[in-house]
């Protein structure tokens, strides 16, 4: 008799111990799930974007992700900038970020190339590769250009074609533009760091409300 009420007890036990660890496996697959299903924007860029000279946190792709979940949108923030890229090494490590789904994809490159004086059609050209690519492999991916700016170094006629590349591809593909990523920001030192290339934490501020005024078009809220 006291071995068969040990039995029922341990078998109760057991029986519980066990219930207690599918909860937890379910808990955990279905924090898996919510994650997965979370749509994801991509911030294909330089420095810029990286965030250089500051805390990740305080560049504008974990500005505008605070942004999003402040607002409600199931949106997951993929900070793909990487510090000296051109158009031509983002044409070339293009395909291994795009082995994720990604809903929005917001391209910031084509800054260090007119830094360094790359020729125009170059830039033009790699920036038009990436985006064909992002629609070959991804044709769903809705496509966010980044226009920018240089300081007239390069003679005027450099600055101005440069300037206009933007504006330019973003109506032969049909995708949204960022007028210019540095609005209000650019040469002011208030708002940029020593080198005076990248902003500040309160300059990001800005950047962000420069990004979110396209983005917000763009998003889908569930």
């Amino acid at each position: 008799m006291i071995l068969s009420i040990f039995m029922i007890f341990s078998c109760g036990e057991n029986a519980e111990k066990k219930s207690e660890e599918t909860t937890a496996e379910e808990t955990e697959t279905k924090k898996e799930t919510e994650v997965s299903e979370k749509n994801v924007i991509l911030f294909f860029g330089n420095s810029l974007t990286a965030g250089m000279g500051l805390e990740p946190s305080e560049a504008f792709p974990a500005l505008v992700q605070n942004r999003l979940d402040s607002l409600g949108y199931n949106y997951e923030v993929v900070n793909a900038g990487l510090s000296g890229e051109t158009t031509a090494s983002g044409k070339n490590r293009i395909n291994w970020v795009l082995d994720q789904d990604v809903d929005i994809f917001v391209l910031e490159l084509g800054a260090n190339d007119g830094l360094r004086g790359i020729p125009l059609e170059e830039t033009r050209k790699n920036l038009q590769d990436i985006i064909d690519t992002v629609k070959e492999e991804n044709p769903g991916t809705r496509i966010v250009l980044a226009g920018m700016q240089i300081p007239p170094n390069m003679g005027e006629k450099y600055t101005s074609e440069f300037r206009n590349i933007f504006p330019d591809l973003a109506e032969k593909n049909d995708v949204e533009l960022i007028p210019f990523l540095l609005e209000d920001v650019a040469g002011d030192p208030e708002l940029n760091q020593q080198d005076g290339i990248h902003p500040t934490a309160e300059g990001y501020k800005i950047v962000t409300e420069n990004v979110w005024d396209v983005l917000e078009g763009v998003l889908e809220k569930e």
